[in-house]
């Protein structure tokens, strides 16, 4: 498939949904494609991407900015808090704000950057164990938290199950962000967006749908 289809589909399904064209953001999700992709991609002239590795966004993203000129790259991994200050100057994004330790952490840096990336609160719908994400039940409590520590908390961002049907997952998430008054909905892949769309994304991410399949380097 190529950017073109997915960006028709996008549009059919914003369309479909009754919502204003350009309501949904596509973001292109190029971590570990190879950098000829990443630069078709760009030709094309799209501008929003996700990455999933600090250290690899690194080595990418400031040679082909300084190349293509104005592009917004958004982190949709986890996080650690270790790597929270080389993410904030980075990406302009960060979809996977999860616990308190990294809100702590990124409000100390914006603080001290007086500026901060876009956030998303990362929450695990289906509270799988071995998923990260604030449980539903402590997303409200969270998000005080957040809002207490200035923190620029734009919406939500959910990973549903790969065991269940995703749409509940996504209208749990929409009425979630609409109980808080937050507009963001970071939610939808390749084979869900969209789902996503009909309930409201205005985020989805697309990488191999666009890019094609992954090369995972060996451990």
């Amino acid at each position: 498939m190529s950017l073109s289809e997915i960006t028709a589909r996008v549009r059919a399904a914003t369309l479909g949904a009754g919502r204003d064209e350009g309501a949904v953001s596509l973001i292109a999700v190029s971590k570990v494609q190879p950098l000829d992709r990443v630069e078709a991609v760009l030709a094309q002239g799209h501008r929003l991407f996700g990455e999933n590795y600090v250290q690899e966004a690194q080595g990418k993203w400031p040679d082909l900015r300084a190349r293509f000129g104005a592009v917004s790259v958004h982190m949709i991994g986890p996080l650690q808090t270790n790597k929270a200050k080389l993410a904030v100057e980075l990406f302009d994004a960060i979809h996977t704000l999860d616990r308190p330790s990294l809100a702590q952490k990124l409000a100390s840096l914006a603080q001290a950057r007086g500026q901060c990336p876009q956030l998303f609160v990362q929450v695990n719908t289906g509270a799988e164990p071995q998923k990260a994400g604030v449980l539903p039940g402590d997303l409200d409590g969270f998000l005080r938290d957040c809002a207490a520590m200035d923190l620029p908390v734009a919406g939500l961002m959910c990973i549903p199950p790969e065991s269940e049907e995703a749409r509940p997952h996504f209208s749990a998430l929409a009425a979630m962000a609409a109980r808080n008054g937050l507009m963001g909905l970071s939610m939808g892949m390749s084979s869900d967006f969209e789902a996503a769309i009909a309930e409201g994304a205005t985020h989805i991410r697309v990488g191999s749908a666009i890019f094609g399949a992954r090369a995972y380097p060996p451990r």
